[in-house]
């Protein structure tokens, strides 16, 4: 089985929270190694349990602040890079923003079919 809609919620959250992180440390280190996690363990953390509630005020926050960063660039910035550790592979800034513009999007997606299954 997936993720419940709790699990997803959360994941969101860390997910994006990382994401934000690795901006910073590309915005203000040389190509940084970023530090990899496993996304499938903390989903079994206790917080799933949690309200996601939690999370989602999280993510607006988030996503607030990660907006006015991304507004105060400028596009040279975007060509950045920061290094994944897994994979040895280059990944600019301006790749990210839109992977995590799609991963919201695409977990979403998962929240309405899990909604239209209990109801």
């Amino acid at each position: 089985g997936g993720w419940t809609a709790r699990q997803v919620l959360h994941h969101l959250a860390d997910s994006h929270m990382h994401a934000y992180i690795r901006f910073k440390w590309t915005l203000t280190e040389n190509s940084p190694t970023i530090k990899a996690y496993n996304e499938k363990l903390w989903a079994e953390t206790y917080e799933v349990a949690q309200d996601p509630a939690l999370s989602i005020n999280l993510l607006k926050a988030l996503h607030a602040k990660w907006i006015t960063l991304l507004r105060s660039l400028k596009p040279v910035d975007f060509e950045k890079y920061f290094v994944h550790p897994e994979t040895g592979k280059q990944v600019r800034l301006d790749r990210l923003a839109a992977t995590y513009a799609w991963h919201g999007e695409h977990h979403l997606g998962h929240l309405r079919i899990i909604l239209d299954l209990k109801f």
